[in-house]
C-alpha cells in the first residue's frame, strides 16, 4: 500500500511480515534450540507431551512475551528504566555480555564444530581454522544489520526449515521405534514443571530482550515509520517466530522420544540427533545434521553480533559499529577455542542470577498501570535480584538463606520474594497517593 519513495502508514502485512517473523525465528533458533527438544523427548518418553507443554511455556511463550514487552515499552532501556536508570544500564550490559561474547556467541561455533567432528575428525588446528571462517563470515553479514531480513528471512531460514523437515520426514516414514519408552526418573512426577525448568536452558527469554531492538530496526527499514505500527509489526513477528519454534520443537521432541526408545541412555540432545540421523540416512545423515547445526548456529551468531555491536555503539558512539562488531567476533572466536565446558562453568551462575530478573521484568510489563506506581518495579525486581544472585553465587549465609526459601530446590526460590516485593510496592505506592 505504498508508492516508491513513500513510507508505510500501517503495520507490516503479508510477505514482508512473514520475512521479519522468519528473521526473528532464525535469530532465536541456535544450537540449544536444536539440542534440547530431542533430549527432552528421549528423557520424558511416554510423558513427552506434558513435559513439552512446560517447554513451550518457557522456551516459546517467555521469548515471545519478551519481544512484545520490549516493543510495547519502546526499548529495553525504557522497560528496565522503570526500575532505575542505573539498574537499566547495568542489567543491559550484563545481558548483552552474558548471551553475547561470554557464552552464546562462542557456543555457536563450538557446537557446530562438534557436529563436524564425526566427518572431519578433531584437532586444535582444525577447530581454530573453522572458527576463523565461521566468525569471519558472521562478521561480514552482521556488518549490515538492517539487511538481516534479506539474509536470514529469505535465504537461511527456509533452508534450515527444509533440512529439519527432511529429518522429521525420515522419522515419520521409518520410525526407529514403535512407541515412546518409559520416562526417566526426572520426568515421572511434576512433568510440566520439569519441562518449564528445562526450557530455561535455551536462554531465549534473555535473547528476546536483545532481539527486539534489531527487529524494530528491520521493520523501519521496510518503510514503517509510525512507532505504533512498528510495535504492532514487532508483536505480529513475535507470534510468527513463536509458531515456528513451537512446530520445530514438536518435530524434534517426537523424533527424540522415538530415538530414545530405540537407543536408551543417550546423554545429550546432540547424541540423540546423531544416532537418529546416522541410523536413518547413514553418513549422508551426518552431513545433513552438520548442515542443520551450521545454519542454525550461524543465524544466531549473526543476530547476536549485530545486537551486541549495535548496543555498545550506542554506549560508545565514537567507536564505529563495524569496529565493535569485529572486536566481538574476534573475542568470541578466541573464547570458542578455550573450550565450551569452561565457558559454561563460568557463565551459568551469571545466567541463573539474571534469568529470574528478566522473567519478572517481562511479567510486570503486562500488568496495566504498574509503571505508574513508582515503588512497584524497584521493590519487586530488587527482591527478585537479591534472591537469584544469592542463590546463584557463593555468598555464604546469604546463599544458604536464599536456597532455604520455598520452591528454591526447584529453581523457583525467587517467586516468594517477587510477590512480597510486588505487594509492598503496591502498598507503599497507595500510601503515597
Amino acid at each position: 500500500h505504498r508508492k516508491e519513495g513513500t513510507i508505510l502508514t500501517q503495520a507490516l502485512k503479508g510477505r514482508k511480515l512473514l520475512l521479519v517473523g522468519f528473521t526473528l525465528f532464525s535469530m532465536f533458533f541456535g544450537a540449544g534450540n536444536l539440542i534440547f527438544p530431542p533430549d527432552l523427548g528421549a528423557k520424558a518418553g511416554a510423558n513427552l507431551w506434558p513435559a513439552f507443554l512446560g517447554l513451550a511455556i518457557s522456551a516459546v511463550g517467555l521469548p515471545v512475551a519478551g519481544v512484545i514487552a520490549v516493543a510495547r515499552a519502546d526499548g529495553l532501556d525504557k522497560l528496565a528504566g522503570r526500575v532505575h536508570p542505573v539498574f537499566a544500564q547495568v542489567f543491559m550490559i550484563l545481558i548483552y555480555l552474558s548471551i553475547g561474547p561470554c557464552l552464546a556467541i562462542p557456543r555457536t561455533a563450538s557446537t557446530s564444530f562438534a557436529m563436524l567432528t564425526p566427518l572431519l575428525g578433531s584437532s586444535a588446528g582444525l577447530q581454530l581454522g573453522y572458527s576463523v571462517l565461521f566468525f569471519g563470515a558472521a562478521f561480514l553479514v552482521a556488518l549490515r544489520p538492517d539487511r538481516l531480513t534479506r539474509w536470514l528471512g529469505r535465504l537461511l531460514c527456509p533452508c534450515l526449515l527444509v533440512l529439519i523437515l527432511i529429518l522429521f520426514g525420515g522419522c515419520l516414514l521409518h520410525p526407529l521405534a514403535a512407541q515412546y519408552a518409559a520416562p526417566t526418573e526426572t520426568y515421572r512426577s511434576a512433568v510440566v514443571l520439569q519441562g518449564v525448568l528445562y526450557g530455561y536452558q535455551t536462554m531465549d527469554a534473555l535473547a528476546a530482550l536483545n532481539f527486539g531492538a534489531v527487529i524494530a530496526m528491520n521493520i523501519r527499514a521496510q518503510g514503517v515509520a509510525r512507532e505504533q505500527d512498528v510495535q504492532r509489526s514487532a508483536i505480529r513477528a513475535g507470534f510468527i517466530a513463536g509458531g515456528l519454534l513451537l512446530a520445530v520443537y514438536a518435530m524434534l521432541g517426537h523424533a527424540g522420544a522415538l530415538t530414545g526408545a530405540a537407543a536408551p541412555g543417550l546423554a545429550t540432545g546432540a547424541e540423540v540427533l546423531t544416532v537418529l540421523a546416522e541410523r536413518m540416512f547413514g553418513k549422508a545423515g551426518l552431513v545433513l545434521l552438520a548442515a542443520i547445526f551450521m545454519l542454525a548456529c550461524f543465524n544466531t551468531c549473526v543476530g547476536l553480533i549485530a545486537c551486541v555491536g549495535e548496543y555498545f555503539h550506542t554506549l560508545l558512539p565514537r567507536i564505529p559499529y563495524p569496529a565493535l562488531a569485529a572486536f566481538f567476533a574476534a573475542a568470541s572466536m578466541l573464547i570458542a577455542n578455550l573450550g565450551l565446558a569452561d565457558i559454561l562453568r563460568l557463565s551459568v551462575p551469571v545466567l541463573n542470577a539474571l534469568y529470574p530478573v528478566a522473567i519478572v521484568l517481562i511479567t510486570l510489563s503486562f500488568v496495566p498501570g504498574l509503571e505508574q506506581r513508582r515503588r512497584v518495579y524497584p521493590l519487586c525486581i530488587g527482591c527478585t535480584a537479591v534472591q537469584s544472585i544469592a542463590a546463584a553465587l557463593p555468598l555464604g549465609p546469604l546463599s544458604a538463606l536464599a536456597n532455604a526459601l520455598p520452591l528454591a530446590a526447584l529453581g523457583f526460590g525467587w517467586v516468594l520474594p517477587a510477590v512480597i516485593g510486588l505487594l509492598a510496592g503496591i502498598f507503599l505506592s497507595c500510601t503515597e497517593e
